[in-house]
């Protein structure tokens, strides 16, 4: 996902020169081409995550389109006040790009987790908030964000992810798109996990479960109409995510259906506090219950058996 956003900026920053790249010391090398082509559109402010987010916010105010880019969870956190007041109440056209979405830093353990960033930043007003599962999903969004004027967070993964788009899809902020039909349960997710959700769908349609996938790509604003169209037609609902429980798209999907009103079954699968142990992306997964077998038992558990 970061290459494909790294070569897609670099087509913005060619083509337009109100475009930069910032740096909070995080991700210089991979940089190397950008600052090589583009000296005067480059700047790394050190590690320095609050004075990044500012300088952004000067840039946008000058006419500028600076994506500031760094590990999500140092973003959101370390200038989350600078998010709020100089980015989002001004209304400013700063694009915020936190790298290592959920638990993709599966190694590193929950100091680099990015699992706690929806539940603050989703509060924030005219910031819109992007989760891509796939290179190709990440190039679409980049240039939705570069589109829109105002305030963007991208939420990219790290762990090599798979293509699951060709290159006519269309992507539309706010817009959730049905990667798979189904009228038994309708399963919502997300970002790297998402391939896996895709497989387990393929895995129960050999039982004869047939189950509708969402991609909720953008968490904010929240596609409400296909969370209602899938409530009317499955009337069984999971949200799956490597965030905490309390605040990601779980929640955001459950308010939805709680002011629809509608009878519906619904389980949210998420991390019950901060994620527990290292290894590989998938194994920190099964750490945390949701894993391939977890989601598997979700869904016969809310079938009915």
């Amino acid at each position: 996902m970061r290459t494909a956003y790294l070569n897609i900026l670099h087509d913005l920053a060619e083509k337009d020169r109100r475009v930069f790249a910032l740096l909070a010391d995080n991700g210089i090398i991979v940089y190397d081409r950008f600052r090589q082509d583009f000296p005067e559109q480059f700047l790394n402010l050190g590690i320095s995550e609050s004075n990044m987010v500012a300088v952004a916010a000067g840039m946008a105010n000058q006419g500028k389109i600076p994506f500031a880019y760094t590990i999500g969870a140092f973003l959101s956190f370390r200038a989350l006040e600078f998010i709020k007041n100089d980015v989002c109440l001004q209304n400013q056209n700063v694009k915020l790009i936190g790298t290592g979405a959920g638990m993709s830093y599966s190694k590193l353990g929950p100091t680099h987790h990015t699992t706690e960033d929806l539940g603050v930043l989703r509060v924030l007003p005219n910031l819109q908030i992007i989760t891509p599962a796939s290179p190709m999903e990440v190039k679409k969004a980049t240039l939705a964000a570069y589109e829109h004027t105002g305030p963007v967070y991208i939420r990219l993964g790290t762990n090599k992810e798979p293509e699951i788009y060709q290159e006519d899809y269309k992507f539309q902020i706010g817009k959730a798109v049905t990667l798979r039909e189904g009228t038994d349960v309708t399963i919502i997710s997300m970002g790297t996990i998402l391939k896996d959700v895709i497989n387990i769908a393929e895995q129960v349609e050999e039982e004869n479960i047939k189950v509708r996938v969402i991609n909720m790509h953008t968490v904010k604003p929240l596609d409400k109409e296909i969370i209602i169209k899938a409530v009317e037609e499955t009337g069984k609902i999971i949200t799956i995510e490597d965030h905490s429980m309390i605040g990601g798209v779980g929640s955001a999907v459950a308010e939805v259906i709680a002011e629809y009103g509608s009878p519906v079954k619904f389980i949210r699968m998420g991390l019950k506090g901060f994620s527990q142990g290292y290894g590989t992306y998938d194994q920190v997964r099964d750490s945390n219950g949701i894993g391939h077998v977890d989601l598997y038992r979700s869904i016969h558990n809310i079938i009915g058996g």
